[in-house]
């Protein structure tokens, strides 16, 4: 591209590499829904407040709204499309179904881009603003219902499926302790 606003980027989403122009300006949400048809994350507030836009950025969990799409350049980027790998849905994905963790779905693709990294959030140990034992050396916390609502507030639901939501990754969380 020409001008000092626009480049050519290059994003690897669900595992799949694309190049496309963008703005310097554009979001990361623009660029997956309009530029390269990935209408999972959703455009909620806009301002990265609802999080039904959120994606995983190399595992990491992200607004898209709030994330320049050049920034996410050389990154490995998951939306909904492309947590279930080979058809299978993720343990948390059935539960959300299971449960009933969605109501009307809007939210459904961010709170569980949410959950899947929210996962790995505490299962490397992270604290949240919740967490009792926050020293270097203590122990992982144990993921209770405070910390999960804690850890997602987030990501908003406006048919209020929260306790369905808290259900889903505290079954998920035991389900992969178990097997882990």
């Amino acid at each position: 591209m020409t001008d000092d606003f626009s480049s050519e980027i290059s994003l690897d989403v669900n595992d799949v590499t694309h190049r496309l122009p963008v703005d310097n300006r554009r979001t990361l949400l623009d660029a997956l829904r309009e530029g390269l048809d990935h209408t999972g994350p959703k455009k909620g507030c806009d301002h990265g407040q609802c999080g039904a836009c959120t994606v995983l950025l190399d595992g990491r969990r992200v607004v898209s709204c709030l994330t320049l799409a050049v920034a996410a350049e050389g990154a490995r980027i998951t939306t909904i499309e492309g947590l279930a790998g080979d058809g299978e849905l993720l343990p948390i994905q059935e539960a959300f179904v299971r449960l009933d963790g969605f109501q009307c779905g809007f939210c459904t693709p961010g709170q569980l881009c949410s959950a899947v990294g929210m996962l790995a959030e505490h299962s490397a140990g992270w604290p949240s603003a919740v967490t009792a034992e926050v020293s270097p050396d203590g122990p992982i916390p144990e993921l209770d219902a405070e910390e999960v609502r804690e850890r997602m507030s987030g990501n908003l639901c406006r048919c209020g499926a929260y306790p369905s939501i808290v259900r889903a990754v505290l079954e998920t969380a035991a389900r992969e302790a178990v097997a882990g």
